[in-house]
């Protein structure tokens, strides 16, 4: 690949996703776009490129796809998800105990093994949720892995990372060679395409919003501006989750973490009133994308 091509395709990612690629991935382009080059008929990445250039929004579209990474497993890393039981619904279920209902937002939900494993937390919690009505959103940029996620299908490898035999045992029915979640768990999730580069005031606002390793991915600006988004996207009280990797410290004041709950926030009410950095730019950005 040569370097206008590169700089070409990092200039595009950037602007449709917010994947922001530093200087030596060349590598990581050539083994995600080659396979989609070739199964659309074309020699290598200089004629996908080429393509691009033209216009074509399906084939942008599919390189954002290919290049969007969707790693994930059931309850990954452990550690959000017992926060998740032991400080976050513990506290909202004193603290919304007069209106019994709770929003949740997993903000890159991929094939859906983290909203499902939410789900599966909240079943487990049917006891002290009797009469509570808790909505579940699972939004990717991707509407690939988003029908996967809905089909709620997946292989003995993926049901081997992460899930516990006995959630296995109860709440999956083997299809074949594959394992379905059932119906009841599949229906407390909603699906939505969305990319997180553009307004998402739409959505409401949430109790917890699960926002895991996908922030590594953007610019500092991105960040400190998707940050002051998510705070206004949040109750005053309410709880924010990020990625081992990932964190608000030296970013911006609109969040506050929890010393002793690793990876976990909450709005800081004392944070000074101002527009989140980088917002003009992000704008531009929104406007030029086409998802």
């Amino acid at each position: 690949m040569n370097q206008p091509d590169y700089d070409f395709l990092r200039k595009l990612l950037r602007e449709k996703s917010g994947l922001d690629l530093s200087a030596d991935k060349q590598y990581l382009i050539e083994s995600r776009l080659l396979p989609l080059a070739r199964k659309a008929g074309l020699a290598g990445i200089a004629d996908l490129v080429q393509k691009l250039k033209d216009g074509s929004s399906a084939l942008i579209n599919q390189v954002v796809e290919a290049m969007t990474t969707n790693e994930t497993f059931f309850f990954r890393d452990k550690v959000p998800f017992d926060h998740f039981r032991e400080a976050i619904m513990p506290e909202l279920l004193r603290a919304r105990a007069s209106r019994k209902s709770l929003r949740i937002w997993c903000a890159a939900g991929s094939t859906g093994q983290e909203p499902y494993s939410l789900a599966m937390c909240v079943k487990e919690m049917s006891a002290a949720l009797s009469g509570w009505r808790v909505e579940i959103l699972s939004t990717d940029l991707s509407q690939e892995v988003l029908e996967k996620s809905r089909a709620g299908l997946y292989s003995q490898f993926e049901v081997q990372r992460g899930l516990p035999i006995q959630l296995l045992v109860k709440y999956f029915k083997q299809v074949g060679e594959l394992w379905q979640i059932n119906p009841e768990i599949r229906a407390m999730v909603q699906h939505r395409q969305l990319n997180l580069l553009h307004d998402f005031s739409q959505l409401g606002t949430f109790d917890v919003i699960f926002c895991r390793n996908v922030l590594i991915y953007f610019d500092q600006d991105t960040k400190i501006n998707i940050f002051g988004r998510l705070a206004k996207a949040m109750e005053p009280d309410g709880f924010l989750v990020l990625g081992a990797a990932e964190t608000v410290v030296g970013l911006t004041e609109v969040f506050k973490p929890l010393t002793e709950r690793r990876g976990l926030y909450r709005p800081n009410a004392a944070a000074p009133a101002k527009p989140a950095a980088g917002l003009s730019g992000l704008q531009k950005i929104a406007s030029m994308a086409g998802r």
